[in-house]
């Protein structure tokens, strides 16, 4: 038992070490941004004070809770640290939730905003900044989050439950989980935008609505479709959504406007649809899928295996 307890507190030890040490360039990072951004664009009034407020968010705030969290590890206060963290780790979130506005804000700028772009070139020159520009250093805070999530599981697990800061880490590092997943939640959101704006202009026309609230982006890809009456095999692109699923054709190749488009054939709601391997089960080669909707039976084929289960579990899970 005396063993195991040593050997927890050597790593502990070690942990506490690089939290600190980190924190100290995470603060040193900040303050860069912090000095010769935020405060001197304040003074000068190079940018509006809404477009600062946007392009930096709640940064300067970071900044000065990491410096209490920072003497506080210095000192060796490790449970007061992580209590006054917790009650700041919310500016994480709202700071993930502005930094699309900030990046879009930011490109903004520096094409309207002759003074502004000079002004950044300038400061970026700085020997501090070792070459780094200011794109690089905004996402820090995000990444930090993820970090301190490691710090305070490494801590948990080398402390013993009988320990006095055992409940502070606990809590702690509930509290980072919750922010952690917050944010996730964040980027993921957005990435769906994204994928969802991408096919709304990847099909013709406006006629189909891709973007809509609540709609989630699965997956997309090359299915043939077997038709009824022993006619050809009908190659479709198809995109597969939490709630619909959409056939396409590829535009005209030499079309002038929509070479690289989609003109969208029907649009089946998943709600009423249910999904069948049809062969596909054995090791034979590629497979085939029915798709039954109330009016329309959906034949769809890939001499590709794994594509075929793949689209299987996808759409399984889609409609479920």
């Amino acid at each position: 038992v005396e063993e195991q307890r040593a050997r927890w507190g050597r790593k502990r030890s070690r942990t506490a070490k690089e939290l600190l040490e980190s924190e100290h360039q995470y603060l040193g990072q900040l303050d860069l941004v912090v000095t010769f951004f935020v405060t001197i664009l304040k003074a000068k009034g190079t940018l509006k004070p809404s477009m600062l407020e946007t392009i930096f968010g709640p940064l300067e705030s970071i900044y000065l809770a990491s410096q209490v969290f920072s003497r506080h590890l210095e000192r060796g206060n490790l449970g007061l640290g992580l209590e006054n963290l917790c009650q700041k780790l919310e500016l994480y979130g709202h700071y993930s939730e502005n930094l699309e506005r900030a990046d879009k804000t930011l490109k903004e700028q520096l094409k309207k905003n002759k003074s502004f772009r000079r002004f950044k070139k300038l400061q970026e020159s700085r020997p501090q900044f070792q070459g780094r520009k200011l794109e690089d250093i905004l996402p820090l805070p995000l990444q930090r989050l993820h970090q301190y999530k490691h710090f305070l599981r490494d801590l948990l697990e080398n402390t013993s439950p009988d320990d006095m800061e055992y409940q502070k880490l606990a809590k702690a590092l509930k509290c980072v989980s919750e922010v952690s997943r917050w944010v996730q939640d964040v980027i993921r959101n957005r990435e769906n935008s994204l994928q969802l704006l991408r096919v709304q202009k990847l099909l013709k026309g406006q006629k189909t609505k891709v973007l809509a609230p609540g709609r989630w982006y699965i997956r997309e890809g090359w299915l043939s479709v077997v038709p009824s009456k022993g006619e050809e095999l009908k190659h479709r692109m198809f995109f597969l959504f939490s709630d619909i699923f959409i056939a396409t054709r590829p535009c005209h190749p030499l079309h002038l406007l929509n070479s690289n488009k989609f003109t969208c054939q029907a649009v089946y709601p998943l709600h009423e649809c249910t999904v069948d391997k049809v062969f596909g089960h054995t090791q034979s080669q590629g497979g085939l899928l029915s798709l039954s909707f109330p009016h329309k039976t959906l034949l769809l084929m890939s001499s590709d295996q794994q594509d075929i289960n793949d689209w299987y579990q996808s759409l399984k899970a889609a409609i479920r």
